[in-house]
């Protein structure tokens, strides 16, 4: 009889709303039993006459809960019980209950939509919010309502929000199993880990101390296998009868199941783990866990068109599920590497795959599904548009897709094999032959510390062991079991190079060195990339970049291959073209006009475009006026200033605002700058011909009637008028209006001039727009203290009827 655990008390409130509603969703913390116990629940209850599928987030995981569950039966795996995991099954004719990983079901949605011998679907740790399990659940739904109305459905997960999910299902019914099997005591830092200190270090005290103030095992967790080596040699011989075990994704089975089984009678372990212990597996003798923090995560960045992995503060909910482990067998601690104070700025929960990874997978099964976009399926969080169009780009640049986003044959070929759509590509392109790169290219570096060149990798797959760098024996060998996989998947084809098979899966990754000494590259793509000098193919002209840290300013590269130029006209000969450029050069600062043969961005050839028409020259001339901004002249400024002024008064006559002018230059700019070339003939443009040609000719004559450029003053001066200012404004000495009774004003409306009044000597006495009321006002104020300081100047008492002057007194 087993253990009785915490999920066991709401098993029958689950199979009675799973018979009534025949969806629901189910939260219990960690340790709560829900991986193995719920799965057994339902057959037990005849909930189904079908089989039970239940979908898990990894291979360890899988296996682990069908080993388990069929323990638990008395049965050997591959009866009532089995598992489907890439690259092995184990089912037979009696299975019930099957655990398969999410790609898995995606397969077979797609194979036969009507899932015909299902009975329920479960998805475990659906939290973590897997891109399989989120697509999944989309495709299930969707079936459901239009195939499957008996289909049970269950997410099931330790910390998700579950109201958003019930709600998507339909308002499914939640089920809550409360309490964890034992406590956990939570211990933080006293205060924050000092800079410059190797987290390792501080994780390997940690480990120590864990193993002095507990008893059993120690997990800890760890972002990645480097940091799991680093810890491992921190840690060093941690004390007698204690044994260190990794545990991460890419061991081996056997060194996998090795870190979860039990510790030998009278000895303790130390599993060195990545976020694949974070859930559902049991990790036998753990008494403690100790949490270093962080998390690795693949983020795709659409403006790069590329992954790159980085290390995050871990959220809320994962450290939940991490402090868990200590609770599964007795009470444990969980001894966390930062202060109390630090944990409420982690984020609540980690972001799901979909909103953060590489669409192209996900688009190519929308696409094979009939929908796209996926504008039609239920997702529980939408696809970022941004990384989805750059996924459907590279899905049709491949051939996966048409032109309205539908599958194409060849898309529908490439969904059948088990790796990204780029190498599916490679794979059904290049054959059999191209199996090795293309597992290599799934798997991590197998050298570590060799040069970028990938031929050295595929070298050591070979045998070859005179290669540098030091070689990852347990990676070799998975990336030797998968090649054999693949060319088992892979047609017949002509035999190629491995730098034409990796063309063939990254196709805008072609690279073209740059000019100069620094082994710099624009990639086919638009990109940019870079590698060490000192490597062996940095003066290499032609590249294929196979793996790139994804930087969007200009990427590492950290695998390539040389490309000739013959083999990449021999692949992509309907891709090569010639392409007349005439373009302004930011560089040389001013119109060059070209003829380049083209792959992408990449120029492969370069000669002068002597016949090239007037109209590219001018429009290159255009870009050169926007990259250096319009020539203004005063008298375009002030030809602009009255334009503007006359719209606002309301005039029917084009917009002449800055950004007017700036965004519909090619209207009226354009037919201005034939023979227009360098920034020097920019500097020397006349824009009043163009703005006087935007304005037109009738109403430039009333333009100069009603808004005149001048003012001729009673004296008989032509006063310009600046319309540039907060009203149009002329500038002249008191005496000059002398005998004017009423105010100048300019415009349709009879906008008053602003009249700057200025003293003998050219300095500012008055600003008026009302002339008459200064005359009758402040005037008799200012002429006298004008007449003590230029008494050689008229200054009568009634200046609107003396004559107006320019002239001093006459001596007498």
């Amino acid at each position: 009889m087993p253990a009785p655990l915490p999920i066991d008390a709401v098993l029958p409130e689950l199979v009675a709303a799973l018979r009534a509603a025949g969806r629901a969703v189910l939260q219990a913390p960690p340790g709560a039993g829900k991986t193995t116990r719920v799965p057994l629940a339902l057959l037990e209850a005849g909930l189904t006459r079908g089989r039970i599928l239940m979908l898990e987030p990894r291979r360890l995981a899988a296996r682990a809960a069908a080993e388990r569950m069929a323990a638990t039966l008395g049965a050997e795996v591959g009866g009532p019980v089995g598992y489907r995991i890439r690259g092995e099954a184990r089912v037979g004719r009696a299975t019930r209950i099957e655990v398969v990983t999410e790609g898995i079901l995606t397969r077979m949605l797609q194979d036969d939509p009507g899932l015909d011998g299902v009975g329920a679907i479960l998805f475990d740790e659906f939290h973590e919010r897997s891109l399989n399990a989120d697509l999944g659940l989309a495709l299930v739904l969707e079936v459901r309502g239009a195939l499957r109305d008996d289909l049970a459905l269950l997410p099931m997960s330790a910390t998700l929000d579950a109201a958003p999910v019930a709600a998507l299902m339909g308002g499914a019914p939640v089920i809550t199993a409360e309490g964890r099997a034992f406590p956990v005591d939570l211990v933080h830092l006293d205060a924050p880990l000092a800079k410059g200190r190797r987290p390792e270090e501080a994780v390997a005290d940690l480990i120590r101390r864990a193993l002095g103030e507990t008893d059993g095992g120690v997990l800890a967790f760890l972002p990645g296998e480097a940091e799991i080596r680093r810890t491992a040699a921190a840690l060093g011989e941690p004390g007698a009868g204690v044994t260190v075990h990794p545990l991460f994704g890419a061991m081996p089975f056997g060194a996998q199941r090795a870190a979860i089984a039990p510790a030998p009678h009278g000895t303790r372990k130390v599993v060195l783990a990545t976020a694949i212990a974070e859930t559902s597996l049991t990790i036998e003798g753990i008494g403690a866990v100790v949490d270093a923090g962080r998390a690795r995560r693949a983020r795709f960045d659409p403006r790069s068109g590329m992954s790159r992995l980085v290390t995050e503060r871990v959220s809320r909910a994962e450290a939940t599920q991490r402090a868990g482990r200590a609770g599964r067998l007795g009470p444990g601690r969980c001894y966390r590497l930062w202060t109390r104070g630090e944990e409420g700025a982690l984020p609540a929960f980690p972001p799901a795959e979909i909103e953060i990874a590489d669409l192209a997978p996900l688009a190519l099964e929308l696409a094979l599904w009939g929908d796209p976009d996926g504008s039609a399926l239920p997702f529980l969080t939408p696809p970022p548009e941004g990384a989805l169009a750059e996924a459907r780009a590279l899905l049709a640049n491949l051939g996966a897709v048409d032109a309205a986003g539908r599958v194409t044959d060849h898309g529908a070929a490439l969904a059948k094999l088990p790796v990204h759509p780029r190498l599916g590509h490679m794979l059904l392109s290049a054959g059999r032959d191209a199996a090795p790169l293309a597992a290599l290219l799934s798997e991590r570096d197998p050298l570590r510390g060799a040069p970028v060149d990938a031929r050295h990798r595929l070298k050591a797959l070979r045998g070859d062991r005179d290669v540098p760098g030091e070689i990852n024996r347990g990676a070799l060998e998975r990336i030797r079991a998968e090649a054999k996989r693949l060319a088992r998947l892979a047609p017949q084809a002509p035999s190629c190079t491995p730098a034409e098979a990796a063309a063939l899966a990254y196709p805008d990754r072609v690279g073209l060195r740059r000019p100069g000494d620094a082994p710099r590259w624009l990639l086919s793509g638009g990109k940019g990339a870079a590698m060490e000098a000192g490597d062996a193919l940095a003066g290499q002209r032609l590249i294929v970049a196979t793996d790139l840290d994804g930087d969007a300013r200009e990427a590492r590269i950290r695998m390539a291959l040389p490309l000739a130029e013959a083999e990449l006209r021999g692949l992509f000969a309907d891709r090569i073209g010639w392409v007349d450029v005439a373009e302004w050069s930011r560089r040389d600062r001013r119109v060059v006009a070209r003829r380049q043969e083209r792959f992408g961005a990449l120029v492969l050839d370069d000669r002068v475009w002597r016949d090239a028409p007037p109209d590219a020259l001018a429009r290159a001339a255009l870009e050169g006026v926007r990259d250096l901004g319009l020539p203004w002249s005063e008298a375009a400024r002030r030809l602009q200033a009255r334009a503007v002024l006359w719209r606002a008064e309301g005039a029917d006559v084009p917009d002449l605002s800055d950004a007017a002018l700036e965004a519909e230059a090619e209207a009226w700019l354009l037919p201005f700058l034939a023979g227009v070339r360098t920034a020097d003939d920019i500097r020397r443009l006349d824009l009043v011909p163009a703005l006087e040609a935007r304005i037109g000719y009738q109403n430039l004559r009333r333009l100069d009637a009603e808004m005149p450029p001048v003012f001729t003053s009673p004296a008989g001066r032509r006063l310009p008028i600046d319309y540039g200012a907060e009203a149009p404004e002329i500038a002249a000495r008191v005496q000059e209006f002398f005998g004017t009774t009423e105010h100048p004003c300019v415009g349709p409306r009879r906008l008053p001039l602003r009249l700057v009044l200025l003293s003998p000597a050219g300095r500012p006495v008055q600003v008026t727009t009302d002339l008459p009321g200064f005359w009758a006002g402040s005037y008799a104020e200012v002429a006298r203290d004008m007449r003590a300081r230029y008494p050689r100047h008229p200054w009568p008492d009634a200046p609107g009827l003396a004559d107006p002057t320019l002239r001093p007194k006459r001596r007498e």
